[in-house]
């Protein structure tokens, strides 16, 4: 069935991946991206050009997910075209690599932003339709980081991750009785494919820096990286990630995973989630709230 689908932060990496993919599967997709007039003027163009050379429905669309008004025009455009939206992908974010001493409180609050509160404006924009529909569908692209393996240099993105994982099983809970499912896509580190790497902000304290630089940690980063870059098969295809969104949309109502893990260097998350949703699940049968671990079947469907 085809759906109306809007995906935040599609201008490269697994954003615009995924819009191409849902796009190609027959879906009405909607790549949203900030400054489309400015610098991502040629994102939105390559947009256009694909959709024209593969006769798809994909769109650009302008939506800043650091801004409310923004958030909300772009969402009413999209309900006052089509009626109806039935699929939020929640990917927006921003990286950022360094010494955690090293990041100023506004360059953590600024990542915050990025990764947490993005969701919120996007959800306060759009569930209200999806509540009125009785049915939709929330994606989450969260991160490994949230519960496997995790190297140091990286803290400051791991906790805003972790922040919106905890966002993303909470709003689940809340949502089934309107008959609204979520899934959690869970990336691993890929090192191709994506910008988070090459796009990562850095910590603006130079002098921490520095003295990180000249201690016993001297040239940590560059160790890191490279760790990074050697545990990640040279055949990890970040599109493995947009695969499996195109299959979780495509999966009926009810029977969508609630967890979906794409991680090629294995770093033990499948299995700490696994544990970590299970005591999640279990102290909802014990107060007697398990109907709320399942999307409902409302009238709508």
């Amino acid at each position: 069935m085809k759906q109306v689908i809007l995906i935040t932060g599609a201008s490269s990496g697994f954003g615009r991946l995924t819009a191409n993919a849902l796009a190609d599967a027959g879906h009405t997709v909607y790549a949203s991206m900030r400054e489309t007039r400015g610098r991502n003027a040629p994102q939105v163009a390559d947009v256009e050009k694909y959709a024209k050379d593969h006769g798809v429905d994909l769109n650009a669309i302008e939506l800043d997910v650091g801004s409310q008004e923004s958030v909300d025009a772009g969402v009413a455009a999209i309900i006052e075209k089509h009626g109806h939206l039935d699929v939020v992908m929640h990917n927006a974010g921003h990286m950022a690599f360094g010494p955690a001493e090293a990041f100023k409180p506004e360059q953590l609050a600024e990542l915050y932003d990025a990764n947490v509160l993005s969701t919120q404006r996007v959800n306060r924009a759009a569930l209200p339709q999806s509540r009125k529909q009785g049915q939709g569908l929330l994606v989450w692209v969260s991160s490994s980081s949230s519960a496997g393996g995790t190297p140091p240099y990286l803290s400051p993105y791991f906790a805003a991750k972790a922040g919106m994982d905890a966002m993303a099983v909470q709003y689940a809970r809340e949502l089934t009785r309107w008959g609204i499912e979520t899934s959690i896509i869970v990336p691993g580190a890929f090192t191709g494919g994506t910008n988070h790497f090459a796009h990562s902000g850095r910590p603006a304290d130079a002098e921490r820096v520095a003295e990180y630089e000249a201690g016993p940690t001297k040239g940590l980063g560059e160790e890191i990286l490279k760790a990074f870059a050697a545990i990640v098969p040279p055949d990890a295809d970040a599109s493995a990630v947009s695969d499996a969104i195109v299959q979780v949309v495509n999966t009926p109502f009810g029977k969508r995973p609630f967890r979906v893990h794409v991680d090629p260097t294995q770093d033990g998350a499948d299995v700490a989630f696994a544990v970590m949703d299970r005591v999640r699940a279990e102290i909802l049968h014990r107060v007697g709230l398990s109907d709320l671990l399942k999307p409902h079947q409302t009238k709508a469907q």
